[in-house]
């Protein structure tokens, strides 16, 4: 039955014919996967958030003679809220080009896994950073 079977198919194939119902075409999946998504919105909006909290959480703790533990970011820092603000926006803007760099290379779940790990990391930054001015 088996042989049967597969010289029907093979000749089916072999004259042109068209072996399988075309009753319910399938839709063609989508060429291009959005940047922009819901979740990349939320996600961005929170590491946003998070990093604008670091900021401020690591002046107060400035003021009240800590240290930046961070000696990439100590050189901004110092310089006050201005130079907060541009190491700020240098963070933030490397680590959502490092996530749009993932995305146009195709790579998602890399893109979703660094998000995650960039929000969990900056999020213990923050918690640090609060248990240390109380």
């Amino acid at each position: 039955m088996k042989c049967l079977l597969t010289i029907i198919l093979f000749s089916a194939i072999a004259q042109g014919q068209n072996v399988v119902a075309t009753s319910s075409p399938i839709p063609d999946a989508p060429s291009h996967v959005p940047f922009w998504s819901l979740e990349k919105k939320v996600s961005v909006g929170i590491f946003a958030g998070l990093v604008a909290t670091d900021a401020i959480t690591t002046q107060r703790g400035l003021n009240q003679g800590f240290q930046e533990a961070n000696p990439l970011m100590r050189p901004f820092v110092t310089r006050g809220a201005a130079g907060a603000a541009a190491g700020s926006a240098l963070g933030f803007g490397t680590g959502l080009g490092v996530v749009y760099l993932l995305h146009r290379t195709h790579h998602y779940k890399a893109e979703h896994i660094v998000m995650q790990v960039m929000i969990g990391g900056e999020g213990f930054v923050v918690a640090r950073n609060i248990q240390a001015i109380r």
